[in-house]
């Protein structure tokens, strides 16, 4: 039964809003970030020239292979930067047959509970100081694009873009977040293509769904440049792929898989643009097993399915991975805090190999 809602006007009235908020904290803005750690001519070189290369292959015109590589997550900035250094000196010697991005997430979406990533923890100790997140994401991302190597992340919070996107060449929208309406509003918007994974019950409806949406114009609530409230009209964001990444049912990177994603992608009038992730469910989560998905996606490009425009692997100086403890000083270095990577050494080969197999790779 309701209560009645006349009371006596000395009784103050119980709070509605905010009940379960313990806190807020102003963030500086946007425009406050770009201006500290700006975008210089040589990183913006690298964004714009990479972009362009990243829409040329798929668009058809370029054949080399789009390959985003790097740690599944990155919560070490010296290790980081290391990984970027070799990663770039392979870039420029494969080059002419790979297309090399540099892996760089710095959110991670969780299925409960857990670390979220550097932008929201970057001390790794509960502390969430995203100022300081912004500001590595930024240092990171503009170190890596002054060598004149490109960086692609994964958008997860719908703020993030604002503050690190003029240095993103290449954008993913997780299987977690393929089917929420902010994603796709937001991919709509995204100035670099975007990658659109498979769902994590590996079905392909919500990635096509996804990626036809984000070609769109649409108008949603985000915020400006100085970090205020706006309605923000989007013209539609015309490169968007597909990414299949295995589902619980299993990988979905055979051929017969492939074969048929392309076809769903043509049936809904969608460009036959498709990556395969070589981790995750492709992998059953082991990294020895990523070798194994590559080495059939060049096969398949060798059989001439050419819808196959790239891959992605997860690796890192190291190989595997390591809980996050109490003490962030006892990690490993190079060694991944979320899924397991492949070691450098192994990327160098498997990149090596298949810049020798021109005949699937250009």
């Amino acid at each position: 039964m309701l209560t009645n809602p006349r009371r006596p006007a000395t009784q103050t009235p119980p709070a509605t809003d905010d009940l379960n908020v313990a806190s807020t904290r102003r963030l500086f803005r946007p425009h406050e970030a770009k201006q500290e750690i700006p975008l210089g001519p040589v990183s913006q070189r690298t964004v714009v020239e990479s972009r362009a290369a990243i829409r040329r292959i798929l668009r058809g015109d370029d054949r080399r292979l789009l390959v985003i590589v790097g740690p599944c997550s990155i919560h070490d900035e010296a290790a980081a930067l290391e990984y970027a250094e070799r990663l770039n000196q392979l870039r420029l010697e494969l080059e002419d047959h790979l297309c090399l991005v540099m892996r760089v997430y710095f959110e991670k979406p969780r299925t409960t509970t857990g670390w979220k990533g550097l932008i929201n923890d970057p001390r790794l100790d509960d502390t969430f100081d995203m100022e300081a997140g912004i500001r590595a994401a930024r240092r990171i991302l503009q170190h890596i694009t002054e060598l004149g190597l490109a960086a692609g992340t994964e958008m997860l919070d719908p703020i993030t873009p604002q503050y690190i996107a003029d240095l993103v060449s290449w954008a993913a929208i997780g299987a977690r977040t393929t089917e929420s309406q902010t994603h796709r509003q937001m991919a709509s918007g995204l100035s670099m293509p975007v990658g659109f994974k498979n769902g994590t019950d590996g079905r392909l409806q919500a990635a096509l769904d996804a990626l036809d949406a984000a070609r769109h114009p649409h108008s949603f609530l985000g915020i400006d440049q100085q970090g205020r409230t706006a309605v923000i009209r989007t013209r539609g964001n015309a490169w968007g792929h597909l990414i299949l990444r295995g589902g619980r049912a299993g990988p979905n990177y055979a051929p017969e898989m492939t074969a048929e994603a392309t076809e769903a992608l043509q049936q809904s009038g969608l460009a036959p643009a498709l990556m395969v992730d070589c981790s995750h469910a492709n992998s059953g989560k082991c990294c020895r097993n990523q070798a194994v998905v590559w080495r059939s996606i060049l096969e398949q490009r060798q059989m001439g399915h050419a819808s196959l425009i790239g891959a992605m692997l997860e690796s890192n100086l190291h190989e595997g991975n390591q809980k996050l403890g109490d003490n962030p000083a006892e990690l490993r270095y190079g060694v991944s805090i979320t899924d397991e990577c492949i070691g450098w050494d192994e990327t160098e080969q498997l990149l090596r190999e298949t810049h020798g197999r021109r005949r699937c790779v250009a």
